[in-house]
């Protein structure tokens, strides 16, 4: 198991757009897309800045895969045009794959 850490960084005064389509649109897709989800966070201090979640995934070929099929949905495509219609909700996205220890409890 492989996990994908992503930080995306709020459009100034969009957190609780960002915050919306997660909780309405993608999440759902996600599930659709066997994108699984270990949590959702945000940075103290930064809570209207940043939004963090972690992914977990069997390789990286399946997070490639999975993530080219979520990226390619109509749906998603459709929700993302529609929440982007007054402007970009993220200015950045940074995404960082974590490989577990030997020792690891999440292996």
């Amino acid at each position: 198991m492989i996990y994908e850490y992503r930080v995306y960084t709020a459009a100034p005064g969009k957190m609780d757009a960002l915050h919306h389509r997660f909780a309405t649109v993608t999440l759902d897709l996600f599930e659709r897309h066997s994108l699984k989800v270990i949590g959702f966070w945000v940075p103290e201090g930064k809570e209207d800045e940043e939004l963090v979640y972690i992914l977990a995934f069997d390789s990286e070929d399946r997070m490639k895969q999975l993530w080219s099929e979520f990226s390619a949905d109509p749906e998603w495509q459709a929700a993302r045009a529609e929440s982007e219609r007054d402007g970009a909700l993220v200015t950045d996205v940074q995404s960082t794959i974590f490989y577990p220890t030997a020792y690891s409890p999440l292996k």
